[in-house]
């Protein structure tokens, strides 16, 4: 059953069965800090499918979950906003109504997986076993006390996750690829294509004459919304954090060099040592290795081919001591003389003996040369301590209306000031506004605020604050013909360009369909007959775009046709030829492995479906939007 559980982790919908499976469970929990998410946070339900609930508390705790893994994977925070705006909410709802919908259903059937089922899959999951390969019930613990779990609502959770997975397993286990299905994908996929082609680039079109005064004004009419000015702002920004607050010339001389001689490892390069490591179930065993390797009767290798370990991956890498994270081999790894084997150590993991196999010395820089950066430190740490108490100050000042431009010179920050910007952060010639700070999370909010109304700081990445204010607001308007005169007849030679090159394709591909030879129709256009053979979908070859393969694809063997070329081209072609290669029984598998997945997701979405629709699913959008974060 755990193959299962992998196996339908690969699929999209078998994510949403295994939501909170192992390993996902426990590294988004452990990484993430989220709590125990079968604590009670509250008895009103915020959806039910049957008679099977949805607590408040399961809502929260898996989209707070959804939002942490979102930020992680694009390296910065996602506001409330932008999580709705990704569709984050209704995602993490939809899952948990899937998994209720199959609980309900398990439930009904009378499904329930046994202790011993339960207990052997997780002693049987990778997250829990020790350096040996088998269930580490420490491990295991630590794991679940980090996540803030407890063992009982653990294997609770694993019971039902397995119950689902049964269920599922059931509906869609061996189910047949009709070889009709095979073939045809076998056919789209292997099928090869040639042809005869000329292409045509943007100066094949001739001389675009410059546009009347008539013709600008038409097209200017007719696309008006194209030359639209969006709204732009003025705004006044102070900003708060570490670095505008700290004062480094502040910093005494003396007290960088107490700094300095205190740690003066931090300010060079570190010792770094290769270090190699042979692990044991006990302390008698590295002893007694110990004593064969010392007497020469074997070698440190030896040792740990004995060991089942390959000699050539012995090395556990080159690191600082920093970089050991077990302090026991650490300090053993660090006072090893070059090649010699340490005393037994009782690691984390197990007692390893240690062999050291090279040493890169430290070094350190001279004090002047870090003076300036050791002062820095010290005033950002100062600073980051004063933070708080700078950003009520200035509280006190915004809610007595005291302009940012004052408090800014008052409390010598500066002040940065925008003449205009847009919502996308760009000024009006189109260029990208400096000194915004976190602007995935300043422009909109800067964007939602009124002018002249209070606006609360806002948090920022380095953990500081930014206030603002709307120093002017320029709607959004047309405008007028004389001032994007320029732009409007730049995007009427474009198009005028296009739709000159599409004609004369058009035209060359009719003449080779009336049996003109391709060199003739090319010769004509002053361009180059080309062939290109082994043409496959998607995928761009001899000077043709994908897109305009995909037209060639789409054409009848013999016929001709025209496409799009990129960079303002366009293609005349005619298909030569068409091959498929003859499926071979068994070259297919992972084919039909795709397709069998792909068609157990629609029967297991179709199940589920038709299992709410006789469950009756019901949604308090009410408490919904309270357990994600607010009204909205």
């Amino acid at each position: 059953m755990l193959q299962g559980f992998r196996a339908a982790s690969q699929s999209w919908l078998g994510k949403i069965v295994i939501t909170v499976v192992f390993g996902l469970l426990i590294a988004g929990l452990a990484i993430f800090g989220i709590g125990d998410i079968f604590r009670g946070g509250g008895s009103t339900a915020v959806a039910t499918v049957g008679s099977t609930k949805i607590s408040a508390e399961a809502v929260r705790s898996a989209y707070q979950n959804q939002i942490q893994r979102l930020a992680r994977q694009v390296r910065r925070p996602i506001t409330p906003d932008q999580a709705r705006a990704f569709g984050l909410d209704r995602e993490v709802l939809s899952a948990l109504v899937t998994e209720a919908t199959l609980d309900q259903k398990t439930h009904d059937l009378g499904l329930r997986v046994s202790d011993d089922t339960v207990i052997r899959l997780i002693k049987e999951e990778p997250a829990f076993k020790g350096p040996n390969g088998s269930f580490d019930i420490g491990l295991f613990n630590d794991t679940l006390r980090q996540a803030g779990l407890t063992e009982a609502a653990f294997v609770q959770e694993q019971r039902a996750v397995a119950a689902r997975l049964q269920l599922a397993e059931s509906i869609t286990a061996d189910l047949p690829v009709p070889l009709a299905a095979r073939e045809a994908i076998h056919r789209y996929t292997a099928e090869r294509r040639a042809a005869a082609f000329i292409l045509l680039p943007e100066g094949a079109a001739g001389e675009i004459p410059a546009p009347t005064d008539e013709q600008v004004k038409t097209y200017y009419d007719d696309h008006r919304s194209a030359f639209r000015a969006p709204e732009y702002r003025g705004v006044n920004l102070l900003v708060l954090d570490p670095t505008t607050l700290a004062k480094p010339d502040a910093v005494t001389d003396e007290e960088a060099r107490a700094r300095y001689d205190a740690d003066k490892g931090r300010y060079g390069t570190p010792e770094r040592r290769t270090i190699q490591q042979i692990v044991f179930p006990n302390e008698a065993d590295a002893a007694a290795a110990l004593a064969r390797i010392r007497s020469g009767e074997a070698p440190f290798e030896s040792i740990a081919g004995e060991r089942g370990l390959d000699p050539k991956s012995l090395d556990l890498g080159t690191f600082t001591r920093a970089d050991l994270f077990d302090p026991a081999v650490a300090d053993a790894a660090f006072t090893l003389q070059q090649g010699a084997v340490s005393e037994p150590v009782k690691g984390r993991f197990g007692t390893v003996l240690l062999r050291v196999t090279a040493v890169e010395p430290g070094s350190v820089k001279p004090y002047d040369e870090v003076a300036g950066q050791i002062r820095t430190e010290i005033a950002r740490e100062r600073a980051r301590d004063n933070l708080e108490k700078v950003h009520d100050a200035i509280e006190d000042q915004r809610a007595s209306a005291k302009p940012l431009a004052d408090i800014a010179r008052e409390r010598d920050l500066s002040l940065v000031t925008i003449a205009s910007v847009d919502a996308q952060g760009r000024d009006p010639k189109g260029q990208a506004v400096e000194g915004l700070p976190d602007k995935d999370a300043v422009l909109p909010a800067l964007f939602r605020a009124e002018m002249g109304a209070d606006s609360e700081a806002l948090r920022t990445r380095s953990g500081g604050y930014v206030w603002y204010d709307i120093t002017k607001v320029d709607p959004a308007h047309d405008r007028p013909l004389d001032e994007v005169r320029d732009q409007a007849v730049d995007q009427w030679k474009a198009e005028e360009t296009d739709r000159l090159l599409s004609a004369k394709a058009r035209e060359a591909a009719e003449r080779l369909d009336k049996g003109e030879t391709i060199e003739a129709v090319a010769a004509s256009l002053g361009q180059e007959a080309r062939t290109a053979t082994d043409l496959a979908r998607g995928r761009a070859k001899d000077g043709l775009t994908a897109e305009s393969i995909g037209r060639i694809f789409a054409t009848p063997v013999g016929k001709t046709g025209s496409a799009s070329a990129g960079d303002k081209a366009r293609v005349a072609f005619k298909v030569t030829a068409a091959t498929v290669t003859p499926l071979v029984p068994g070259s297919d598998a992972t084919v039909e492995q795709q397709y069998r997945s792909a068609l157990a997701d629609d029967i297991l979405a179709e199940y589920i479906a038709d299992a709410q629709k006789q469950a009756g699913v019901s949604v308090n959008e009410s408490a919904f939007r309270r357990a994600i974060g607010g009204e909205y």
